[in-house]
């Protein structure tokens, strides 16, 4: 059964308490910061992209500087494929810590969400105390926080999909002006007010697969919180050092003395001294609770603390061992291959294709035209102008559909496909076929070369008899 329901199948609503100590302080620190870096990324712009843009509609993803295509299928799986690997690795190493310390479900919900919580309620385990703690506006304000955080996260969320600029208009202009990009922003922000207002833990105990993947990505050398069952063994609600009748004779006391501390103060409502368990997302606030308690009762902290269930039993633990070595290496040769892969991608992208209808042209001239579509994508953040040529037939040359003089102005990280006509001589066709080069020159030195197979007439006639031919009639 869920730790979120009660006997009858009903929501059993959680109400944590705040448990002071080095871990909450930690966790407190790395949360705003992170809330902080989330609230920057999106003005911040290197090569004049935002760090991270992931601009769907334009099917053009800008990560730290580098532009992404949906035609870079390798370089987003490699991407992937590399941020998966790293989670399975820092499990293998320390449990959910991701989940307990920097997963944005946990960061907003525990330091953002619940601490207005308490500023309208009053905190829990104690006498309420809240903001307008006995008037009936209470709750209607705490929504409204909740309402202006989820809006400003909403916000800052989809400054990771549209342009900065483009939300600035959303922002202040009339939602008439932009009703697509206004209903965006409702629907997101409701998503919001549902997470966090309603559904809260629950997104880590029913909708996230990760707790039910750990068990896989575990072993008994993985550090996770634990409690220590041969020192807290058998508990008693006194705090004094009893002996327990035990078969006749007598046992010393363990050190838990029953407080239920880290019960009240865990954001999931587990008992850690159950042992590891689905719910528990490593977030160390029962270590803050009980490490006060033993203080208190004098006794030694650490009771629950970050271990490994290989030292728990008396083991030794190995922190070198076959999945945390074999992880790295694998990510560390998926990341050579990306950055091989990256740095073979040039500043453009070029594909030349056959184009539609008839496959050549024979001009008044004798000349014999092909009708080419030529794509080119500029993958730098800066106009750039790319020259088209044609190369192995002499007195071949590119037509000007492609632009003036055989020259394409592409914005920055603009596509564009374009009609290219290549002019070639009839004499260079044999059998109907004229092997050619087409070159494409940019900025900083590009330049792809791209072989073709022209098409023309499949024979040539002499010139006399074309005039006998013309004579007998």
């Amino acid at each position: 059964m869920l730790s979120t329901l009660n006997d009858d199948g009903s929501r059993r609503w959680l109400r944590p308490r705040v448990s002071p100590g080095k871990f909450l302080s930690g966790r407190r620190a790395v949360a705003y910061g992170l809330i902080s870096l989330f609230v920057a990324l999106p003005l911040v712009r290197v090569g004049g992209f935002p760090v991270v843009l992931l601009d769907i509609p334009a099917r053009r993803f800008h990560i730290l500087g580098q532009t992404f295509f949906p035609t870079d299928t390798l370089l987003l799986a490699l991407l992937v494929v590399i941020v998966f690997l790293t989670i399975f690795w820092l499990t293998a190493l320390l449990g959910r810590v991701w989940c307990g310390w920097a997963c944005p479900q946990t960061v907003y919900m525990e330091f953002v969400f619940r601490p207005l919580e308490r500023l309208f309620e009053g905190a829990p385990g104690r006498k309420p105390r809240g903001l307008l703690q006995n008037s009936a506006i209470r709750k209607p304000l705490k929504l409204l926080a909740y309402l202006v955080c989820s809006l400003g996260l909403a916000h800052v969320f989809l400054a990771y999909f549209v342009s900065w600029d483009l939300l600035r208009q959303w922002v202040i202009g009339a939602p008439t002006e932009h009703p697509l990009g206004f209903g965006v922003v409702m629907a997101v922000t409701g998503a919001m007010m549902f997470n966090f207002g309603y559904f809260r833990e629950q997104v880590c105990l029913v909708a996230c697969p990760y707790g039910r993947l750990q068990s896989v990505m575990l072993d008994r050398h993985s550090i996770t919180v634990r409690y220590d069952r041969a020192r807290g063994e058998p508990r008693t609600a006194k705090r004094v050092d009893v002996r327990l009748s035990v078969l006749g004779g007598v046992e010393p006391a363990g050190d838990c003395i029953d407080c239920r501390m880290c019960v009240t103060t865990c954001p999931t409502g587990i008992d850690i001294r159950n042992g590891l368990q689905m719910e528990c997302v490593g977030c160390a606030q029962c270590i803050d609770a009980c490490d006060t308690v033993m203080r208190k009762v004098k006794r030694p902290t650490g009771l629950i603390r970050y271990s490994s269930l290989a030292a728990m039993s008396g083991e030794r633990f190995r922190m070198l061992r076959p999945r945390v070595v074999l992880y790295p290496a694998v990510i560390l040769f998926l990341a050579a291959l990306f950055a091989f892969t990256l740095a073979n991608t040039g500043v453009a992208e070029v594909t030349v294709l056959r184009g539609p209808g008839q496959p050549f042209t024979v001009m008044p001239g004798g000349e014999v035209e092909n009708n080419l579509r030529l794509k080119l994508v500029n993958r730098t953040a800066k106009p750039a102008e790319f020259r088209v040529d044609v190369e192995g037939v002499k007195g071949a040359r590119a037509g000007v559909r492609v632009g003036a003089e055989g020259v394409l102005r592409l914005e920055p990280g603009q596509t564009e496909t374009s009609g290219l006509g290549v002019v070639l001589p009839r004499s260079a066709f044999e059998h109907g076929r004229a092997q050619i080069t087409i070159v494409v020159r940019g900025p900083e030195g590009f330049e792809s070369r791209n072989a073709y197979v022209a098409l023309g007439p499949a024979e040539i006639e002499p010139a006399d008899h074309h005039r006998e031919k013309d004579g007998h009639r």
